[in-house]
């Protein structure tokens, strides 16, 4: 299963958005429309929005109040959200005694994504919810209440509570999976905070509380990458009829301001999007990106396996730009995370520095066939330390012919290996993953050719000459 870091990540390069949207069976925000059928209301909600933000919200006090129709009304809502955007359960629970059972409930029986928990018992009660490796909790780390002032800022403002409270919750667990949650309407308060957790994905609260300079507040909270921030949808959004129109120019003024910190924070050749197409694919900055840095290029080249082609894919220059081989690894962990396997195999050479990051990534170890075997040395085939029978993924790059990936298996199962699945960036889509196939292989892509040419013609990287090139290719 996708965990939560990763489903998050995706589906804010597939909407654009750092949106989070409460969806709470609330009657003061219902519209008079709706004649007091709260889960029509919800339902409509959600099928205006769903490709609008990131993540949804539901309030555990909200459905709770409502008794036991309340939690019917609450199942009924996750289904209608059908899993495809994560799903946040804002319970702020916070009793260590139910802590296993409430974890095993909203995590293994309604499928939750994350919670919200608050922090005064300790890593005792965060651990309960931590045993689920795909899944996030959120520590509430400061709120906008003002009867709360003396205790978060206690003993002094110049080191307060709340500031302990970060501190404490990053020793918890990984950035994946503890995050913080943050109710504030001062700027100053969300700049202290993500200055000691610059890694950490931070969902914010209560900032519409009165009037605020939205592009400072972004400023302060993003990370590095101009991500990391979840921001709310304001609740009055709910009751009006534009709400489609409504966060749409809140996702805009938000974007903007992303792309001005990535300019001011480059270091590195980091890269946004200048265009915007119809359909967005899930790949389509990542495409467009490959395509600006020169890993597609025209003319005619000889292929490693003897065919000339009029293009060429050179990934090679993707380790030279942490920004895109950051996110090339993402896709390939959003596949590797739903496959079985103990190691992961690299393909000399192009696929090494891939299967390095992953293996740091997804903590996995990594080992590799040698390309030829010295006369010196070892003589080992296989660099790394394994065992026979173990199970074993192979990450390359580009599958054109597949006899690369199939030389590399033959040598890990000579080995002892099992070797089942292939992963690769760019599948030319030449028939090899049937071949694989047939040949007891299940071999993965993130990105086919075919989806490139499309992607890059509606882009107006590709003329009309070189997409019917790529097209018949």
């Amino acid at each position: 299963m996708t965990n939560f870091s990763n489903k998050l990540k995706k589906s804010i390069v597939l909407n654009n958005s750092l949106l989070v949207l409460s969806l709470d069976p609330n009657p003061e925000m219902m519209p008079a429309k709706y004649k007091g059928n709260l889960s029509q209301w919800l339902f409509d909600v959600i099928n205006l929005t769903r490709n609008l933000i990131c993540a949804y919200k539901l309030t555990l006090g909200f459905y709770e109040v409502l008794g036991a129709e309340g939690f019917i009304l609450l199942e009924r809502i996750l289904k209608e959200i059908d899993g495809k955007l994560p799903v946040i359960l804002d319970a702020k629970h916070g009793d260590l005694n139910t802590s296993t059972q409430f974890a095993r409930t909203i995590f293994e029986q309604w499928g939750f994504d994350a919670v919200t928990l608050t922090p005064y018992c300790g890593q005792d009660h965060v651990a309960p919810f931590l045993v689920y490796g795909t899944n996030a909790v959120f520590i509430l780390t400061h709120t906008s209440n003002p009867g709360a002032f003396n205790i978060q800022n206690h003993p002094s403002l110049e080191n307060p509570l709340y500031l302990e409270v970060v501190q404490q919750a990053q020793a918890w667990g990984s950035p994946e999976q503890v995050c913080l949650e943050v109710g504030t309407s001062e700027i100053d308060i969300l700049s202290k905070i993500r200055a000691l957790a610059p890694e950490r994905i931070i969902l914010l609260r209560s900032i519409w509380k009165q009037e605020n300079n939205l592009e400072e507040f972004l400023n302060a909270g993003l990370n590095s990458e101009a991500e990391g921030l979840l921001i709310p949808v304001p609740q009055d959004f709910l009751a009006q009829d534009d709400i489609v129109q409504q966060i749409n120019n809140l996702k805009q003024r938000i974007n903007n301001s992303r792309s001005i910190k990535l300019s001011v924070n480059s270091s590195c050749e980091l890269w946004t999007a200048d265009v915007c197409i119809f359909e967005n694919h899930p790949c389509q900055d990542l495409i467009l990106q490959l395509y600006d840095i020169g890993c597609l290029i025209f003319g005619e080249y000889v292929q490693s396996s003897g065919m000339i082609f009029s293009y060429y894919i050179d990934l090679r220059k993707i380790i030279s730009n942490p920004q895109i081989f950051n996110k090339v690894l993402r896709y390939y962990g959003d596949i590797l995370e739903d496959l079985s396997f103990d190691r992961i195999a690299g393909i000399p050479y192009g696929s090494l520095p891939t299967a390095t990051g992953l293996s740091l990534i997804l903590q996995r170890p990594m080992i590799f066939p040698r390309k030829e075997v010295k006369a010196h040395g070892t003589r080992r085939l296989i660099e790394g330390n394994f065992h026979p029978g173990e199970k074993v993924v192979i990450v390359d790059d580009v599958l054109i012919t597949g006899k690369s990936v199939i030389e590399g298996a033959e040598k890990l199962k000579s080995a002892g290996l099992v070797v089942e699945d292939i992963v690769v960036l760019i599948d030319h889509e030449e028939g090899v993953i049937e071949r694989l196939q047939e040949q007891g292989y299940r071999a993965h892509a993130v990105i086919k050719l075919s989806e490139i040419t499309e992607i890059l013609f509606a882009a107006g990287r590709l003329d009309q000459e070189q997409y019917m090139i790529l097209s018949h290719s």
